[in-house]
């Protein structure tokens, strides 16, 4: 009953919006909450990814560890020149 707004509550809604902002303001409102919903999910969708990126099953379970001097894998340098 309650999570369902239909189209006479909308009207409702959109009417009482008009009388506190003005026909001027309402457009400017429309366009950031736009942008801002638009923001919101290329965020989520982000996130998404980068979740789905860490749990994935073909993902690394050893990272390949570089040797910050000479930059090659640790395999490479097992003897490294001392």
């Amino acid at each position: 009953m309650f999570g369902r707004i239909g189209p006479m509550e909308l009207i409702l809604i959109l009417a009482i919006a008009l009388v506190i902002f003005g026909p001027k303001k309402l457009p400017e409102i429309g366009k950031a909450l736009g942008e801002a919903i638009k923001a919101f999910r290329k965020g989520s969708e982000k996130v998404t990814e980068e979740i789905d990126k860490a749990t994935s099953p073909d993902a690394d379970d050893n990272p390949k560890v570089t040797d910050a001097k000479n930059g090659k894998d640790d395999a490479t340098s097992a003897n490294p020149k001392v």
